[in-house]
């Protein structure tokens, strides 16, 4: 276990609660739910890719975790349904969700395809509010849970050739906040984390400029997810914006 390992674990404990995390086959969403595993949840790993998600489950195990590898496509409503309800069945509940599922596609807004474009939003924002849907309707009876939103610092920035990622990511920093409020009155917090550069193949393809070793690590943004998780039923953090520390704040 490295030290930012130890420090999640430290800061994050989630004994036997029910976690759900999207895109958990690689980068971000693999750190989150490894996370997650090694605070003590029931971890529920999803992504449409059926072998990562269960090398994942199986890396959560080997750790002395609990996990299990849902395959489903976040942006299919159908799909999205069966996962809450195979949720449902096996563990009767939901405490946490983690939306990371995310597709970049990218290209100058005078070039991109239609098509393109839709995929991403369909993924990224429509896939978030299919999640945060579902988990809403299981979390309000119990009146607690917690809901974060992995969006981007392009939720708040604009970049070239990054048309549809922002504005997929826009999306969802308004669901975010319509949603946080909505929530509050049954006890679910909702928040958004925002990083800036990670070394994840996604952030590779978007940005082949940017140096490979001075970029944040996916464990960097699992800290700040452990962090959510451990505040008091007192506080709510509304969004943490993360970025490259050789980067400029805005």
């Amino acid at each position: 276990m490295n030290p930012d390992e130890r420090e999640c674990v430290a800061l994050c404990d989630v004994r036997d609660q029910v976690a759900l995390v999207t895109g958990a086959g690689r980068g971000i969403g693999r750190s989150i739910g490894r996370m997650l595993g090694r605070g003590g949840a029931h971890v529920v790993l999803a992504a449409r890719t059926r072998q990562q998600i269960e090398a994942v489950a199986a890396e959560i195990a080997a750790a002395g975790g609990r996990a299990t590898a849902v395959p489903a496509d976040v942006a299919r409503e159908e799909e999205v349904d069966a996962l809450f309800s195979a949720i449902r069945e096996q563990h009767g509940r939901i405490d946490i969700l983690i939306n990371n599922a995310g597709i970049g596609l990218f290209g100058r807004v005078a070039e991109i395809h239609a098509a393109d474009f839709d995929r991403v939003l369909q993924v990224n924002l429509r896939g978030t509010f299919l999640c945060c849907r579902q988990a809403m309707r299981m979390m309000i009876p119990r009146r607690r849970g917690t809901i974060i939103n992995v969006a981007s610092v392009v939720g708040v920035n604009g970049y070239p050739s990054q048309g549809a990622y922002t504005a997929s990511k826009h999306g969802v920093m308004g669901l975010t906040k319509t949603l946080a409020v909505e929530a509050q009155e049954h006890g679910i917090r909702v928040s958004a984390v925002l990083p800036g550069g990670v070394d994840t193949e996604l952030v590779g393809r978007a940005r082949p400029d940017l140096d490979r070793g001075a970029l944040m690590q996916p464990d960097d943004i699992a800290q700040a997810v452990a962090y959510l998780l451990s505040l008091s039923d007192r506080a709510a953090v509304d969004q943490i914006l993360i970025r490259r520390r050789m980067s400029a704040p805005f």
